[in-house]
């Protein structure tokens, strides 16, 4: 059999795509804007988190609880200063994030071991003061626990008796699986830039090249049309693949060199999870060009054939989506059914757990026969008339 015409056409498409500078611009910003998203909210992450370790509190009415100013200022990271005459005016104007107010009955309510009134003045909306918030509340709360069991020793009763239940959490996931259910959105951007890659040889080789009358002269040629079609297919598989590579390479430079440890997250992106990401990901090279092909033989025009990739943008979007609120691991299931096995392999690995081989292999096979049935219709529709002179 001679294969000579099919490598012909995908270098052929191959070297038409890398001329089309536009196309590759949008898929660089693309993935350039998809990743700085990513690396401006971990960022924001890791500062709110330094805010809360470091917190200044803006205290009003601090000379009617010096007991309570004082163990505040010996808690690790936390600065006491003088607070606005005006503490909801303060935080409404955003001169302060969070002010806490003493009431002026506080230290006789306190001293006959009443509930003395205290009030935390903040702004929901404003994100930048809520770790300050949390911070302060926690330190209220444990402030309150130790006065409270103080309370009960002088009076002769152990702190116990009100405390049926000595409660421990203890969370059985390490750092870099809790890492991975911050980190899961990066998949969906991953899978978005092999798509955006492909479709734009898949589109233009199919419906551009019917649009600008170049494809006539191609099917004039005594060459198989699964030949044909298979050769804008490999040119589309080949993008596809190098936007993914492109895309995880960028989010690895991008991880390492933020501030992960200041958010709270442990993460190693190294090459053996990068090459694992590759092989999860990889069926879907495969699969998606395939798909855009085939759904491109009925479009008219070029941006017919793109508004139809939305058949394909949703399924994407809304896995990536679903796979962040839930979890895919350990769900063998998974292996035979596209987009979600890519998912739930990429998530294991981000979650420092190796996929097994055989759902990789599941998952290859899976998308190299459905592909392979996409590109079957595909040239049954290359053979007939209509591919020419319309529907």
């Amino acid at each position: 059999m001679n294969i000579e015409p099919l490598k012909i056409i995908a270098r052929k498409e191959l070297t038409d795509g890398l001329r089309d500078r536009r196309s590759i611009y949008t898929l660089a910003a693309t993935t350039l804007f998809g990743a700085l998203v990513i690396g401006f909210m971990l960022n924001q992450i890791a500062g709110q988190k330094r805010a809360a370790e470091e917190v200044t509190v803006a205290v009003t009415g601090r000379e009617l609880a010096p007991l309570l100013v004082d163990w505040l200022q010996q808690q690790s990271g936390v600065t006491i200063v003088a607070g606005p005459a005006d503490a909801e005016g303060a935080v409404r104007r955003h001169e302060a994030d969070v002010v806490l107010s003493i009431e002026k009955d506080f230290a006789k309510d306190f001293e006959q071991s009443k509930s003395a009134d205290v009030k935390i003045f903040s702004d929901s909306t404003r994100h930048s003061g809520q770790p300050k918030l949390e911070r302060l509340r926690s330190l209220l709360a444990r402030f309150n626990a130790e006065t409270a069991s103080m309370r009960l020793i002088v009076r002769g009763v152990s702190p116990e008796v009100v405390a049926p239940l000595n409660i421990e959490n203890i969370d059985v996931a390490n750092s870099q699986q809790r890492a991975a259910t911050i980190l899961n959105v990066i998949l969906m951007l991953v899978a978005m830039s092999l798509m955006t890659a492909g479709m734009q040889i898949a589109t233009d080789s199919t419906a551009g090249e019917r649009e600008r009358h170049s494809l006539e002269p191609l099917l004039l040629n005594p060459v198989p049309r699964w030949q044909i079609i298979t050769g804008k297919w490999l040119a589309a598989c080949a993008a596809a693949f190098a936007g993914m590579v492109a895309s995880l390479a960028f989010f690895s430079i991008l991880l390492s060199k933020l501030p992960l440890e200041d958010a709270g997250i442990r993460f190693h992106l190294g090459t053996r999870e990068l090459l694992l990401l590759v092989a999860s990901f990889a069926p879907l090279a495969l699969l998606v060009p395939a798909i855009l092909a085939y759904l491109s033989c009925f479009a008219r025009s070029f941006k017919e054939a793109q508004s139809y990739s939305v058949f394909l943008v949703l399924p994407v979007a809304f896995t990536g989506v679903a796979s962040t609120f839930y979890s895919l691991s350990g769900k063998g299931w998974l292996a035979v059914v596209p987009m979600l096995s890519q998912y739930a392999m990429a998530g294991d690995v981000l979650a420092g757990r190796t996929p097994s081989a055989a759902m990789l292999i599941v998952a290859a096979i899976e998308a190299a026969i459905i592909a392979a049935i996409f590109l079957r219709l595909a040239a049954r529709l290359f053979s007939t008339e209509k591919i020419i002179f319309g529907h």
